[in-house]
């Protein structure tokens, strides 16, 4: 009886071929990763930016804090904060104080932020358009 080879000699490259093949694809999957889960990073710092405004301005203080105030507070909290690639975009912040400032009263704090992604996000928003990341906190005046 004779043996047959186990591996013909043929297809000796055949591994590293289909390794450079799936390569890209799980580089791509990798990347696309940690652009997500910077993206997430960000958000939770602008919901606690907002969350922070938003406690400045409602706790009590004689005088109340004006709009522009409760705003540096937002603006302070991401200074150092939030990740971009490239250059870093500042977060938009919106105090919504029409009820009044009476105890009671609501306050609308909301930070906007336009995430540039590093690697894939980058890639992706130049074809759908920018991300744009948003966080509103509603507290009452005390």
């Amino acid at each position: 009886m004779r043996r047959l080879p186990t591996s013909p000699r043929n297809e000796d490259g055949v591994v590293a071929l289909e390794f450079a093949l799936v390569l890209p694809f799980l580089m791509m999957v990798l990347f696309g990763i940690v652009d997500v889960s910077l993206m997430l990073c960000d958000k939770a710092v602008i919901t606690n930016a907002s969350r922070e405004a938003a406690r400045a301005g409602v706790v009590v203080h004689v005088p109340r804090l004006t709009s522009t105030q409760i705003t540096n507070v937002a603006l302070t909290y991401t200074q150092n904060s939030l990740i971009s690639g490239g250059t870093p975009a500042s977060p938009t912040v919106t105090v919504n104080q029409s009820s009044g400032t009476l105890s009671g009263d609501p306050l609308t704090v909301t930070v906007s932020y336009t995430y540039q992604g590093l690697f894939v996000g980058s890639a992706l928003s130049s074809l759908t358009g920018p991300v744009t990341l948003s966080a509103t906190t509603v507290m009452n005046y005390e």
